[in-house]
């Protein structure tokens, strides 16, 4: 199942994302689907027709895990550590499909990182392996945007990753996935820049739920960010990066820079 959270020039609201024929169409749900159970409204709305939204807005956190691809801990200069490398970004980084990366003034060296993103689904704290798939949600698409000149000088990871709109989630949540070995594309101005698969992580998705989970409560909503293969780069105003999940779909934001 696909959910979507979409405005027609009103208030947000979710939907499941149906094929109608051949065109894709927003099937309305009450209320908020990682709240309460999928009950539709019976209003449909061409997906055209509608502008999506980010999917879900983490009331708590985006724990990021760095370095979790061997390739791209190698171009980054080390190697990825024995230990899931986590870090926090803000909620206020997060935006939707089609919203813009703003480039802050601070940073001279920008870079797209496409990731695959886990939602979960209710509050959890020290997950056991086996227990894993009860407290996720779904899935979706991210780009772990990252001011790379302002991570290398701050020493931590909290303000190059945390800038408001470096965080682009979409283009909706799918809930029905087996996230194990999916191919992960990231196009720079239409030229492939990424190109793994989710079965390169050293550590896996549910090894990734056990390990944020043993350090922070989870909460509904939360996400956790996997990693990004090799290929990151730089990104500038102008541009536009789309990153594409096998299963999933493609988010696509523009670059634009602060007026």
């Amino acid at each position: 199942m696909r959910i979507a959270r979409y405005t027609t020039g009103e208030d947000p609201t979710y939907g499941v994302v149906e094929n109608d024929g051949g065109r894709l169409v927003l099937a309305e749900v009450q209320g908020d689907p990682l709240y309460q159970p999928i009950v539709f409204t019976g209003v449909r709305t061409p997906l055209d027709d509608a502008r999506l939204l980010a999917p879900v807005i983490p009331r708590s956190k985006v724990i990021g895990i760095g370095k979790n691809y061997a390739d791209h801990a190698a171009e980054m200069g080390g190697q990825a550590p024995a230990e899931p490398l986590m870090f926090l970004k803000p909620n206020t980084s997060v935006i939707g499909p089609g919203d813009p990366i703003v480039l802050p003034r601070q940073s001279q060296n920008v870079h797209y990182e496409g990731e695959l993103a886990v939602v979960i689904r209710r509050i959890c704290k020290d997950v056991p392996l086996e227990r894993v798939a009860d407290v996720i949600y779904g899935y979706t698409v991210a780009n772990d945007v990252t001011a790379r000149d302002l991570q290398r000088s701050d020493g931590q990871w909290s303000r190059a990753k945390g800038f408001d709109t470096f965080c682009p989630l979409g283009p909706w949540i799918v809930t029905d996935l087996d996230a194990r070995d999916l191919a992960l594309t990231t196009r720079r101005d239409g030229e492939t820049v990424q190109d793994g698969r989710t079965s390169q992580m050293v550590h896996d998705v549910a090894a990734l739920v056990v390990h944020a989970s043993a350090a922070f409560t989870l909460l509904p909503g939360d996400v956790i960010l996997t990693g990004t293969p090799a290929g990151v780069g730089q990104i500038v105003a102008g541009q536009r990066v789309e990153v594409e999940i096998e299963g999933i779909g493609t988010l696509s934001n523009p670059v634009v820079t602060r007026d």
